[in-house]
C-alpha cells in the first residue's frame, strides 16, 4: 500500500503526526486563548486574505472596542469602517456588521454551532465557517483556506490549478477525509500553522515538515512547483483625478457610499477619467462640481493596485478663502495630522502621502486662487 493510500485509508496517521507536531511548535496567537465564538469568529474574518502579523493589532483593537457581539452590531457602521481601515479588503467589515446584526437579531446573540448553519452569515463561507464551528464548538468541520490548500495540493501532489473547480472539489474531499472527529480545535489550529510555518509558498521547510514521509510532492521533487500557479490574467487600469483643497491648512474629504466600492471610507474630491482624458481640465471641471473656479496645482501622481484593477490617480492642489460655496452636508476638513489617523482608503493614503512630500520639497507653493 503506498503513502497515498495509507493517509486516504487511515487519517490517523495524519492526524497523529500533526498533533505531536504541533504540541511543540505550535503559535501563540491571541485568538487560541479562548473558545468564544466571537472571537473566534472575529480573528477568522479578519484573516481572510491577511497576514496574522497584520490582524493581532486589528483584533486586540477590535476587541477593547467591541467586546461582544452585542456591542458591535449596536455601533453605527462608519465606526466600524474606521477601525477597519488599513486592514484591507473593506467588505469584510461590512460583512462583519450585517454578520453580527443577524447574530443579534436572528439567533438571539448566540452563535450557531454547525457549519452550514453558520454559512448563514454574511462573509461567513465553508471554511471560515468550519474554523468557527471546529475552534469553538468542537465539531468535525473541515477548512480549505490558502494555507490547507496549499498543504493538502503539495500532500496529495495535486497537479491541477488548485482554484479550479476540479481541484476545488478534491481538496474539499481531502479536507474532510483527513479532519479527525477528535481532537478536532487542536488539528484545525495545526495544520493551519504547518502551512505558515513550514509548507511556505515559496520555500517549503521540509526538513521540518513531521509529514514530509506522507508527501507525495516531496517524494517526486514537486515541492517547489505545487500547488501550480494560477494563470495571470491581464488587470486593467483606470484613472482619475484627486483634489486637495486647503482651507486653513485643513483639507477636504468626503466618506463614500457604504453600500459600494470602498464603502464607508473617507477619500479627497475624485472625479473618474479615460486614459485619452486632459487631466488639468478634468480638474476644472471637479472644481467646478465645487462651486469653485480657477485651476489647480499640479502636485503629482501616484498608482496603486486592487484585486480587479490598476489605478493611476493625478492630484492637483487648490487653496481657498471662503467656504461658503461648499455644500458642508458630505465634506469634511481635516488637518493633515487628522487626515493620518482617519480612514482613507489606500489610494488616497498614497495620495496624500505624495503631497505632503511634494509639498515639503517646495515643488509648488501653496497660494490663493481665485474662488467664485
Amino acid at each position: 500500500m503506498d503513502k497515498m493510500n495509507d493517509l486516504q485509508t487511515d487519517s490517523s496517521i495524519f492526524s497523529s503526526l500533526l498533533l505531536d507536531w504541533y504540541g511543540c511548535s505550535g503559535r501563540d496567537l491571541p485568538w487560541r486563548k479562548t473558545r468564544d465564538p466571537y472571537k473566534i469568529w472575529l480573528s477568522e474574518v479578519m484573516l481572510q486574505q491577511t497576514t496574522v502579523a497584520a490582524v493581532s493589532a486589528y483584533y486586540k483593537r477590535f476587541l477593547v472596542r467591541f467586546p461582544t457581539v452585542e456591542s458591535l452590531a449596536a455601533a453605527p457602521l462608519e465606526d466600524v469602517i474606521d477601525l477597519w481601515a488599513g486592514l484591507g479588503y473593506y467588505s469584510r467589515a461590512r460583512n462583519l456588521y450585517a454578520a453580527a446584526k443577524m447574530v443579534v437579531e436572528q439567533f438571539d446573540g448566540v452563535f450557531p454551532e454547525d457549519a452550514e448553519a453558520l454559512q448563514q452569515l454574511p462573509g461567513v463561507g465553508r471554511s471560515t465557517a468550519g474554523a468557527v464551528s471546529a475552534l469553538a464548538f468542537d465539531r468535525h468541520a473541515p477548512i480549505l483556506d490558502g494555507n490547507v490548500r496549499r498543504v493538502l495540493c503539495r500532500l496529495f501532489a495535486l497537479q491541477e490549478p488548485p482554484r479550479s473547480a476540479k481541484a476545488e472539489k478534491q481538496l474539499w474531499c481531502w479536507s474532510e477525509k483527513i479532519t479527525p472527529v477528535e481532537n478536532v480545535h487542536d488539528f484545525t489550529q495545526a495544520i493551519m500553522d504547518l502551512g505558515a510555518m513550514v509548507c511556505l509558498p515559496r520555500k517549503p521547510l521540509c526538513d521540518e515538515c513531521p509529514l514530509v514521509e506522507l508527501c507525495q510532492a516531496n517524494a517526486l521533487g514537486l515541492e517547489k512547483e505545487l500547488p501550480l500557479k494560477q494563470v495571470a490574467k491581464q488587470t486593467p487600469t483606470r484613472y482619475d483625478v484627486a483634489l486637495m483643497i486647503d482651507h486653513g491648512d485643513r483639507y477636504l474629504v468626503r466618506r463614500r457610499n457604504v453600500d459600494g466600492f470602498l464603502g464607508g471610507l473617507w477619500e479627497f474630491p475624485t472625479i473618474s477619467i479615460s486614459a485619452e482624458d486632459d487631466s488639468e481640465q478634468k480638474s476644472r471641471q471637479l472644481l467646478g462640481h465645487l462651486n469653485l473656479e480657477g485651476s489647480g496645482k499640479y502636485v503629482g501622481c501616484i498608482q496603486h493596485v486592487y484585486s480587479h484593477f490598476r489605478l493611476k490617480s493625478e492630484i492637483y492642489y487648490k487653496q481657498i478663502e471662503n467656504l461658503f460655496l461648499i455644500s458642508e452636508e458630505e465634506n469634511v476638513w481635516f488637518s493633515l495630522d487628522e487626515l493620518q489617523n482617519i480612514a482613507l482608503h489606500g489610494a488616497h493614503k498614497k495620495v496624500l502621502a505624495k503631497f505632503q512630500k511634494e509639498r515639503s520639497l517646495n515643488v509648488f507653493t501653496p497660494d490663493f486662487d481665485q474662488d467664485r
